[in-house]
């Protein structure tokens, strides 16, 4: 693995599960994936079944840790005395991402086992592990400029609609117009 988080062999962009929203435009639940510096961002659809396990995830963290309850994913793991060694996106095809998640026996050949991009991200979360992400992956999705200032507006119409969802109809009265 080089410095800058690719793994030149397979050319794979080491990401990191970003943030979660909801897409205004598509009206569909967004993960962000986005590299150590930056300067790539993938943004990932989920349906709204997905993102609820998701979120969960993704806010609750410490309330999961602090139940000691592990998911059927990570007690067959490690009953089969394995440890889950990668989690990759593999590519993207008519705006379907692939992924898998590498498994290593204690003995023996990796094991590459496929799943929904979604369960990826949630494993990504769990294990507190990078998502690796396919260089055809990073050319075929839109990528996010962050510092754009259309993604700058989307940001700020974000934050107002977030603003107005959570003001109080009794403030109202409070702003002058």
């Amino acid at each position: 693995m080089s410095d800058n988080g690719r793994d030149e062999a397979h050319m794979y962009v080491e990401m990191k599960v970003f943030g979660f929203a909801l897409d205004a435009i598509a009206q569909m639940p967004v993960i962000i994936l986005k590299d150590a510096e930056e300067k790539h961002a993938v943004p990932v659809w989920i349906n709204t079944s997905e993102s609820v396990s998701f979120a969960a995830q993704f806010v609750g963290r410490e309330m999961s840790v602090r139940n000691s309850r592990k998911d059927v994913f990570t007690t067959l793991v490690e009953r089969l005395d394995m440890t889950v060694s990668g989690i990759y996106v593999e590519s993207l095809r008519d705006g379907v991402f692939t992924a898998s998640v590498r498994l290593e026996p204690r003995e023996g050949e990796e094991l590459r086992l496929e799943v929904h991009v979604a369960e990826a991200m949630l494993l990504s979360l769990k294990y507190h592990m990078p998502v690796r992400v396919n260089d055809e992956v990073l050319t075929r999705a839109s990528s996010l400029d962050m510092n754009d200032e259309g993604f700058a507006q989307e940001n700020n119409a974000r934050r107002f609609v977030d603003f107005l969802d959570h003001m109080d109809p009794a403030a109202m009265g409070k702003y002058p117009m």
